[in-house]
């Protein structure tokens, strides 16, 4: 006959081990995420941006141009998508390749890599205006026995606040084309786009998205979460709003102290960042953002920086007087990205 002690502590570790894969059972799985495997949670992949993480099967990029990047060993690379949308993406440093209205588990290597060490980056669409696709990352497939692998992001990062010309809109790659994204990769930084098309600095009763407000938010929806800004640190902002505030009901007797508040919110949030304030191309409140800018001088913050954009851009550099095409774009990067390189 057993021993009574030995009948409960046999009961004792029963009832433990049911309680424990009880518990299992009922935890997310994304809880067991394993570092390398490819999904949304790996620890591997760098999110680069302002990304929705709330559901861990499922990542949603916030703002025009986000990008994620990673390295994976073996031969091919696929990404799992839920919805039609329509992305680019970059292996090995190569051109950014894009694809449209893709669905389920795309293979991104139709041609196999030779085996190795390869790295790779995804950037969606901009969804906004028109275009409805679902920009959402829901992982990544691997050869059998194949793993992702860390690497390191730049050191620097340079987030760029404005409106659709900060988007790319009517250049050829949108976000990939853009002055900011331009500027990121020429100083080898890491680089976002807060922005959004038809974008004001104040916030307007006809709905007019203003960053004064957004800046802070994960993305440009009214019911978006507040933005944790312990995620990353900017070590550069440059701000390019005003064109289409006007149009909005905003003029020059309040364009300046919201400019000046915005100016102390990203302040407040990214204490040691170089902030640069840009004219706007259609010279719309120049003198009030300048003297936005040298308030925050007079206050003690020597780190605020007005950009005027005199000469920058002729009429042959716009697709349409507002939106510069691509060759714009690169010319307002060949001016500004000395200008940012200096202070950083």
């Amino acid at each position: 006959m057993a021993h009574p002690r030995r009948v409960v502590r046999a009961a004792l570790v029963a009832a433990t081990v049911a309680l424990v894969a009880g518990l299992v059972a009922r935890m997310p799985s994304s809880a067991f995420a394993a570092t390398g495997d490819g999904s949304p949670t790996d620890a591997n992949i760098t999110f680069t941006g302002r990304w929705d993480t709330s559901n861990a099967s499922a990542y949603v990029p916030g703002w025009a141009g986000a990008y994620l990047t990673t390295g994976f060993t073996g031969t091919t690379v696929k990404l799992k998508q839920r919805n039609s949308i329509d992305f680019y993406y970059s292996i090995d440093g190569g051109a950014d390749q894009y694809l449209t209205n893709q669905t389920g588990t795309v293979n991104l290597t139709p041609t196999k890599l030779a085996s190795g060490n390869h790295t790779l980056r995804v950037s969606y669409r901009v969804v906004a205006g028109s275009y409805h696709g679902d920009a959402v990352f829901q992982g990544l497939v691997l050869d059998s026995g194949a793993k992702t692998y860390a690497v390191t992001p730049p050191a620097k990062l340079i987030e760029f606040i404005g409106d659709s010309i900060t988007v790319g809109t009517t250049t050829s790659k949108n976000a990939l084309t853009a002055y900011g994204w331009l500027i990121g990769e020429r100083l080898g930084a890491r680089h976002t786009q807060v922005a959004q098309g038809g974008a004001c600095l104040v916030t307007t009763a006809d709905g007019c998205v203003g960053l004064e407000d957004y800046f802070l938010k994960t993305n440009s929806s009214a019911t978006s979460a507040n933005w944790d800004f312990t995620r990353y640190r900017a070590d550069a902002v440059v701000i390019n709003l005003g064109t289409n505030d006007l149009a909005h009901g905003t003029h020059t007797t309040t364009f300046q102290p919201h400019y000046l508040h915005l100016l102390e919110e990203v302040r407040a949030k990214y204490p040691a960042a170089k902030i640069f304030a840009m004219q706007t191309f259609c010279k719309r409140f120049g003198a009030e953002t300048k003297a936005a800018v040298q308030s925050r001088n007079t206050a003690g913050d020597a780190n605020v920086f007005y950009v005027p954009t005199e000469g920058w851009l002729v009429a042959a550099d716009y697709t349409d007087g507002t939106h510069p095409t691509d060759a714009g774009h690169r010319k307002v990067a060949d001016q500004l990205a000395p200008i940012i390189s200096a202070k950083l």
